[in-house]
């Protein structure tokens, strides 16, 4: 994905990112991305360009032939909407037939995961969710993730040091 603006209009985000799961590139390995459309209802968009979503806890999944969202966290409109909806419901991925047949082989055959990376809208205004086949790291490979990290940061340390 190319560089995304963030517009910023009393709080509201128009375009850029609502939400993003920054331990899903620590706790796995990103073998692939993928763009999906996510179908929302109104006070859900309204609530997402506040910025107040988390995906921690959420995960990709198939339900009756379908991929859908579980468990990411959008909390109710507080703008005075009549309409309520679930926090934690599961909502319904756009993706095309073919790539999602390979996506979920992918997850029955090699035992990968569909983990939600972002949550952002495009130029267009649509929310769109950055999913990510992820294979599960375990303790050795976060910490040689971490020392990995810690040396690029003392690299770049000592290089604006010197010069």
């Amino acid at each position: 994905m190319a560089e995304t603006k963030t517009k910023k209009k009393s709080g509201l985000i128009s375009h850029g990112v609502a939400a993003q799961n920054r331990k899903a590139r620590f706790n796995y390995t990103i073998k692939e991305t993928l763009e999906a459309g996510l179908v929302l209802k109104g006070p859900e968009v309204k609530s997402l360009r506040h910025g107040r979503a988390t995906l921690t806890e959420a995960w990709a999944g198939e339900r009756d032939g379908e991929l859908y969202l579980f468990n990411a966290y959008i909390p109710e409109y507080q703008g005075g909407v009549l309409s309520r909806f679930e926090p934690r419901a599961p909502r319904k991925l756009l993706v095309k037939r073919k790539q999602m047949r390979q996506l979920l082989g992918a997850v029955s055959r090699d035992g990968v995961t569909l983990v939600p990376l972002d949550i952002h809208f495009n130029d267009r205004g649509m929310a769109k969710v950055q999913l990510g086949l992820g294979e599960g790291r375990n303790k050795a490979d976060k910490r040689h993730a971490i020392a990995a990290r810690d040396w690029q940061r003392d690299k770049a340390r000592l290089m604006r040091e010197k010069g």
